[in-house]
């Protein structure tokens, strides 16, 4: 066989003339020490804080102590699957989280995965789970109202959009009853829901998932779930991931409301990967830096301007207390974050007051200027009475010898505060909330008997909505009672009464 010389030129030119060059740069480490949930890691200088790394067999993590020698990383999945000597990659991303319409009525994971078996989420875009708040320059007073469908809140510790309410109190006294009538309340509201449950049982999760489908509220919900099984850094990512999927609604001009359940859980996580990462520990072993991590997460919950779109994102954190203890660490430090705090009593809680909303001690800082003229006109002493009554039960416990005007107020303090207890998952609408505080407010119901009220208040609204539609919508419309408005619906209520006391002395 003749070896052609020209012919092996031909192919070598062609080689030459077809060669790509492409090259795969990546920066690559090696893990020194693994253990605990906790990689530290030598080898990559340029690695930025909260990135995410990628380690052997499918394990990710992100880097939170950039340290001169090494970094600390927070795994994502088992560390048994890592040892020393592993090679690890940076990816040059931040952890990011899936946002978007497609994200509606689904449960998730910190990280942005399904939970609820229906499939992978096709999401279009992507946000940073951290990320700076809003300036002042670019928000707004708040000054809509977001209304929760319990009276008692409605009326005395108003919600504006785009505030942050924290809802604080002992373990097992309605705190996430609270924020899931809230979010069953947006329901045809236009308001997108997010409640992120933070180191809560499988169980306890799994039960307000049900709740919110058999009320048809999970349509409008997302729900980000970290069981108290799963890794710190699951759960400490979880309200900062809620909060990115919140801004994205918030930053498209919609309104979105968004429950931490709960942040006490939270400070708890942070704390554990802090003395892991060998952080100097502060006061009760908690890092320096708990305040901050608070901070920045509610700071997010903003009514933006009217050149940013004029959407808003309200926060409900919740915090549990230890007996009662309101000035512990950590609630002292939401609550100074927060616009306002609604403080449930343990004690009125088991006598059977429910929601259990001790008025002395809850407040809402901006709500009132978000309040609807129609709620202050007849909510406006509601709260200073309430408070008297308080003050009065206690001293009228101790003499039976009171007079004409104390008695009065006793008789009154009583009817208002069974006119606010309210059934679980059962929000009112604003304008049935007005009628019936209208009705307590004026003293129509003061006499009759105590165990009668709240039938009093079930026949009131039925008539109401079957015979007097048209105040209801009224009251709806204009959010304000004008005179005409005001007598008919007092010539309503005295109708009503006769009626009712009229019922009750017949049988």
């Amino acid at each position: 066989m003749q070896i052609r010389p020209e012919e092996i030129t031909r192919l070598i030119k062609q080689q030459i003339e077809g060669y790509e060059v492409s090259s795969d740069m990546a920066e690559v480490g090696e893990v020194i020490m693994v253990g605990d949930g906790i990689a530290r890691i030598y080898g990559i200088e340029n690695c930025l804080s909260s990135e995410l790394i990628e380690f052997p067999n499918n394990v990710f993590g992100m880097a939170m102590n950039l340290e001169e020698d090494n970094v600390g990383v927070v795994l994502f999945g088992e560390d048994k699957l890592i040892k020393e000597g592993d090679q690890v990659k940076r990816t040059g991303r931040v952890v990011q989280i899936p946002v978007g319409e497609e994200m509606l009525g689904r449960v998730i994971n910190p990280l942005g995965f399904p939970l609820d078996g229906k499939g992978p989420i096709e999401a279009k875009q992507f946000n940073l789970v951290e990320k700076k708040a809003p300036g002042v320059i670019l928000r707004q007073p708040v000054k809509e109202p977001l209304m929760t469908g319990i009276k008692a809140i409605d009326s005395m510790i108003p919600i504006g959009r785009g505030q942050r309410e924290l809802i604080l109190g002992d373990r097992q006294t309605g705190k996430t009853a609270v924020g899931v009538d809230a979010i069953i309340n947006q329901k045809g509201q236009d308001v997108v829901c997010i409640y992120v449950a933070i180191g809560q049982k499988g169980s306890t999760i799994a039960r307000v998932i049900k709740t919110l489908e058999d009320h048809g509220a999970m349509d409008h919900t997302i729900v980000i779930s970290s069981t108290a099984d799963e890794p710190a850094p699951i759960q400490f990512l979880a309200p900062y991931s809620g909060a990115a999927i919140g801004e994205y609604f918030r930053d498209s001009g919609r309104h979105a409301l968004i429950v931490y359940d709960d942040l006490t859980k939270h400070a708890w996580a942070y704390r554990q990967l802090s003395l892991l990462l060998r952080r100097p520990p502060g006061r009760e072993a908690y890092p320096g830096d708990i305040f901050n991590v608070h901070s920045r997460l509610l700071e997010r919950a903003a009514k933006m301007s009217e050149d940013k779109g004029g959407g808003s994102l309200t926060a409900l954190p919740i915090i549990e207390t230890q007996m009662g203890d309101v000035s512990a660490y950590i609630p002292t430090n939401v609550i100074s974050i927060t616009d306002g705090q609604i403080y449930l009593e343990p004690e009125l809680f088991y006598s059977g007051v429910r929601p259990a909303i001790n008025v002395g001690i809850s407040v809402s800082r901006v709500g009132g200027n978000a309040q609807y003229k129609a709620m202050r006109q007849v909510a406006g002493s509601l709260r200073l009475d309430l408070s008297q009554f308080r003050e009065l039960q206690a001293f009228a416990q101790f003499g039976s010898d009171l007079d004409k005007a104390t008695q009065a107020q006793l008789i009154r303090g009583e009817r208002l505060t069974e006119v606010l207890k309210q059934g679980q998952y059962v929000p009112y609408p604003f304008e049935e909330q007005v009628a019936v505080l209208f009705l307590a407010s004026k003293g129509f119901i003061d006499s009759i008997v105590l165990s009668d009220v709240k039938r009093c208040e079930d026949e009131f609204l039925r008539r109401m909505r079957d015979v007097h539609s048209d105040i209801l919508k009224d009251i709806d419309d204009h959010k304000k009672l004008d005179k005409n408005l005001e007598e008919r619906l007092s010539k309503a209520c005295e109708q009503f009464m006769q009626g009712f006391t009229s019922n009750i002395n017949a049988a």
